[in-house]
């Protein structure tokens, strides 16, 4: 199949569908989706939306936490739009149907806001513990009853297309993507005259993580094999608690129950964040993940603990509906007993390198949310302010993709080759795949996790670098199939994260090295920014 549309959105989580909905107004849509409509990060996100909605608050405090959580590497011109534009991005979710919790049930009613961590004051907006979800319940219905959006779902994008890397000749522009077709085998080009990536993340880069089995960083991977510039790879967030259970793999417990006053405690009840940070608990998790780490290795122990039992039940119950019906499934009362928490992969502060309207450095392709970088997080993310970028970043990339699909050559639509399969065979053995996959992610949990050195880094892109051979030499011995397509995705990313780890010679927000522990404003309060060689 061949498909053109006038823009083309890879990934529906809030970021790709606020975009889509936005250019919809203006012509024909496509989004290309490797799952249902509905899975994507976005659906996952507990906490909320950070945004000013209390007349005490003010942008300037926003600002002032967003960067001092971010370690002083954000782009204060990003984080000032971010921040202003938030509370009108917040009302138009409210008119699209999105229901947040207000004080009571009436809906004049203010704003229930909730603190979280790194966060001077109460600004996030939530419903319940399952913002996410109803966030995605709205954008979904909206695209689906939308006449100018075509949803591709199950379709795994494999590739990006662009004019040097396919040999269309001229000055290199993005033009779409090769994708297959999960149902049918077959791999589709699908054009658009601008491109969004919104893929979301790559928590599954790691052995533990957050993320649901999706994020495993494909937009990151085909951006950087068309040749884009990549920033701040470096800057992986762990989230402080995800839940500790035999049965569960990546159930996160949300960062507002330290909001709203949970304590970290050590097997033996100590309570240890107040000898790390002056915040205690409601530290940012870049140090709160640290402590635990540090914590975990002293005693030996598995897991720690996060004690709600002080807090009233029917507060927990109420502000926690998720969180406390998925432990209760599991025999955990966390209104009488702590929950067993460890640090897990969460977050990817690095992306895509772009500028305030989402524009990469590739003419034609834009990235926003998760896969992108735009200098909001600098080294560290502030806890709900992801769906913010997303919200954000989206809509400015559609205010400038007029510009971008008026300066593209429809002509070249037609020059873009089929996929050639060559002489790809069915593959022989798949445990060459699930071996390869669960040792890349052992290997970025032991040697570029929490806290790294100089020797677990060389030693991790050593055995990636041939890991990577040898995922190459079956990614073209074989026909295509989703597991080899992610897995191709995963070994690059690792790669990225290394290298750019490697680079920043200092210890600053998520990277922690015991080789580097200070800061060094000198030479690196800057951004690692690296880009692929178009011959290598």
């Amino acid at each position: 199949m061949r498909y053109i549309f006038d823009s083309l959105v890879i990934g529906s989580g809030s970021a790709g569908l606020t975009y889509a909905l936005r250019m919809a107004e203006h012509g024909q849509v496509g989004v290309v989706t490797k799952r249902a409509l509905e899975d994507c990060n976005t659906r996952w996100a507990q906490g909320g939306i950070a945004a000013v909605m209390d007349p005490n608050d003010s942008f300037d405090a926003h600002i002032e936490d967003t960067i001092k959580a971010g370690d002083g590497l954000n782009d204060p011109e990003v984080v000032r739009i971010c921040v202003e534009e938030g509370p009108a991005r917040l009302r138009e979710l409210m008119e699209l149907g999105v229901s947040f919790d207000r004080h009571g049930d009436d809906p004049t009613k203010a704003l229930h806001l909730t603190r979280e961590g790194g966060h001077s004051a109460r600004r996030v907006v939530h419903a319940r513990d399952m913002t996410g979800r109803a966030l995605m319940r709205s954008l979904r219905a909206a695209a689906l009853a939308h006449p100018n959006i075509t949803i591709l779902e199950h379709r795994h994008a494999i590739d990006l297309v662009g004019k040097r890397r396919h040999g269309l000749g001229g000055d290199d522009r993005c033009l779409g993507a090769y994708v297959l077709n999960a149902a049918t085998g077959e791999v589709d080009v699908t054009l658009g005259r601008s491109v969004l990536l919104a893929t979301g993340g790559a928590g599954k880069v790691y052995k533990y993580t957050s993320n649901p089995d999706l994020a495993t960083g494909d937009g990151l991977a085909m951006a950087w094999r068309l040749g884009a510039s990549m920033a701040n790879m470096e800057f992986f967030q762990f989230h402080p608690t995800c839940l500790f259970h035999p049965e569960v793999k990546n159930f996160l417990v949300t960062e507002a129950c330290r909001g709203e006053g949970g304590v970290l405690r050590r097997l033996d009840g100590h309570a240890f964040m107040p000898e790390y940070h002056e915040l205690k608990d409601l530290a940012p998790r870049d140090v709160v993940a640290r402590a635990i780490d540090s914590e975990l290795k002293k005693s030996g122990d598995p897991h720690v603990l996060l004690d709600m039992t002080h807090l009233p039940a029917e507060t927990l119950e109420h502000h926690f509906p998720g969180v406390h019906g998925k432990l209760m499934s599991l025999g955990i009362d966390m209104r009488r007993q702590p929950i067993p928490v460890v640090p897990a992969a969460h977050y990817c502060c690095g992306g895509v390198h772009t500028d305030g309207h989402g524009r990469t450095s590739i003419p034609g392709l834009l990235a926003a949310g998760e896969v992108a970088h735009t200098g909001l997080h600098g080294a560290n993310r502030l806890a709900s302010n992801s769906i913010l970028e997303n919200l954000v970043m989206g809509r400015r990339a559609a205010l400038i993709s007029g510009e971008v699909q008026s300066s593209v050559d429809e002509a070249l639509f037609g020059q873009v080759r089929n996929w050639e399969p060559g002489y790809a065979t069915e593959p022989d053995e798949k445990v060459l795949i699930s071996q390869a996959w669960k040792e890349i992610r052992s290997l970025m949990w032991n040697y570029v996790g929490i806290v790294r050195s100089n020797n677990r880094l060389r030693r991790a892109m050593s055995r990636l670098q041939v890991l990577r051979t040898e995922i190459r030499e079956h990614y073209w011995a074989f026909k295509l199939d989703p597991d080899l397509i992610e897995l191709r995705n995963i070994v690059t990313v690792a790669e990225l994260i290394v290298r750019c780890a490697l680079m920043r010679r200092e210890s600053r927000g998520l990277h922690y090295t015991l080789d580097y522990p200070e800061h060094d404003d000198a030479n690196f309060l800057r951004d690692s920014v690296i880009k692929r060689g178009l011959l290598s």
